[in-house]
């Protein structure tokens, strides 16, 4: 018997009260995800698919008593880990052929409090290698693949999600974001992509870039999938809201967000504006060129100071040895290895440029914002999350944007890179198609802390915009 093609459909939310209900089996519905995340092989969305291990979780749960409806929300939920994420007893290799034997024996804090609400584990998830990029195109394990045109990237770095979720193999994906790494893949893959203000996810259990940083986020094809996972990993509402756009004022930050967009995406995101004027929002244009400016200058020299430590860091938790040389020398992607090989060279970040972005430009790009968000009296800021859709697999790191050269790492995380550098909350819902077929997403950045707002604002913008596109090439799982 061939699994329910319409069970891959359920929100996280949805299956897991149909579970807890009684109304659908566990194992039934691990099989049908099971089935879906199979036949999407092509598209390389996972680098670990642990079938017996869900299937015995599943069985294991559907022996027991069911628990009372909401003290589990996410029970029976197969999830999906980015793989710089560790989920005890399964390997965690960050992208890089070189960890393929790294098997942690305990779950990072957000895979444990997941767990904890009931969620189960799919499987870990392709990305970008060691998370230093931004496109998904993985030299080792391969690119994943985006739904809507397989012959394109994903977005990175937690690509493999956006290629699952798409694909409808997981309802909801864990990954990380940096500077854009959760919001990219959701805006080329018409998705939502949630990233949490900085420290209220708990970061222990994540290969690094920059703690800075760093923060684990969610994935999934709707934001109130998003405000459950945020409620079992932070304690968060476990509903919310929609919040009513009449009269609600969202920031349009035109010089730098709106800078340089490509055409495609710019009629995307101005006819999306259209629709949120008409819902009742008060637009408000604002200046916030500073915040770019502030990230284009000081990003760069907190993360590459910040790397080869937090890796020792991680390594010396599990007990491993950490050799940086031997690390670099292992890249097989030709866009990453120079992020590993600056710090180990002449012009690695010295401490007191270190010391200046951190401490005197970060600060100072965290005030643009809230100066930004007290004088204008908005709710958040809106633009489109990326400038660009995605780019050919092959043709994915030197770009055209606007008929001038450009690079898909500097492109893609321009407007996203600033709220990571501010450690804000933010999240990228999908816009639509453009011409081509292919998706782009709109961020709303909201302000530190604000996170239940930001997406109960979410939702109301949602429920003003078409629904989320469905990609084309859904692979049969029969």
């Amino acid at each position: 018997m061939h699994p329910d093609p319409a069970l891959t459909e359920l929100s996280a939310r949805e299956a897991a009260l149909r579970m807890v209900r009684g109304d659908l089996r566990v194992a039934d519905y691990a099989q049908a995800l099971l089935a879906r995340a199979e036949a999407s092989a092509p598209f390389n969305a996972l680098i670990h698919l642990d079938r017996d291990g869900l299937l015995a979780d599943a069985a294991e749960l559907d022996a027991a008593p069911r628990p009372h409806p909401f003290t589990r929300p996410l029970y029976g939920v197969p999830l999906a880990f980015k793989d710089n994420i560790d989920v005890a007893d399964l390997p965690t290799t960050a992208g890089s052929a070189w960890m393929r034997g790294h098997v942690p024996q305990r779950s990072a804090g957000v895979t444990q409090r997941l767990r904890t609400a009931g969620a189960l584990v799919l499987g870990k998830t392709n990305l970008h290698e060691w998370c230093q990029g931004v496109t998904g195109h993985n030299h080792s394990f391969g690119p994943s693949r985006n739904p809507f045109n397989p012959t394109r990237v994903t977005g990175g770095s937690s690509g493999g999600n956006a290629a699952l979720l798409g694909l409808r193999g997981t309802p909801m994906a864990i990954g990380t974001d940096t500077g854009g790494s959760v919001r990219v893949p959701a805006a080329l893959c018409g998705l939502v992509g949630f990233r949490p203000t900085v420290q209220r996810w708990p970061h222990d259990g994540l290969v690094p870039i920059s703690p800075t940083f760093d923060t684990a986020g969610v994935m999934a094809r709707s934001v109130d999938d998003c405000v459950l996972a945020d409620h079992a990993v932070a304690g968060g509402p476990l509903q919310l809201t929609a919040t009513p756009l009449a009269g609600v004022r969202l920031g349009v930050p035109e010089a730098y967000f709106w800078d340089d967009i490509a055409p495609p995406v710019a009629e995307l995101a101005h006819a999306t504006l259209t629709r949120l004027r008409e819902a009742g929002a008060v637009l408000v244009p604002c200046d916030l060129a500073e915040a770019g400016a502030l990230f284009q200058q000081g990003a760069m020299s907190i993360s590459l100071y910040e790397i080869l430590p937090a890796l020792a860091a991680y390594f010396a938790s599990h007990g491993r040895p950490f050799d940086a040389r031997a690390l670099a020398d292992s890249i097989a992607s030709p866009d990453v290895r120079p992020l590993f090989e600056r710090p180990l060279g002449s012009d690695a970040i010295t401490a007191a440029a270190y010391a200046h972005a951190l401490h005197k430009l970060r600060p100072a790009l965290q005030a643009a914002y809230r100066r930004c968000f007290d004088a204008h009296g908005i709710a958040a800021l809106v633009f489109p999350t990326s400038p660009l859709t995605a780019a050919r697999i092959g043709e994915d790191v030197e770009l055209t944007l606007r008929g001038r050269p450009t690079t898909a790492f500097q492109s893609y995380i321009r407007n996203t890179g600033p709220a990571g550098m501010a450690g804000l909350p933010a999240l990228s819902l999908p816009m639509g198609l453009t011409r081509e077929g292919l998706p782009a997403g709109l961020e709303l950045t909201g302000a530190a802390g604000a996170d239940s707002a930001l997406l109960a604002l979410a939702l109301g913008v949602e429920a003003a915009l078409p629904a989320a596109p469905r990609p084309p090439r859904i692979v049969s799982a029969t």
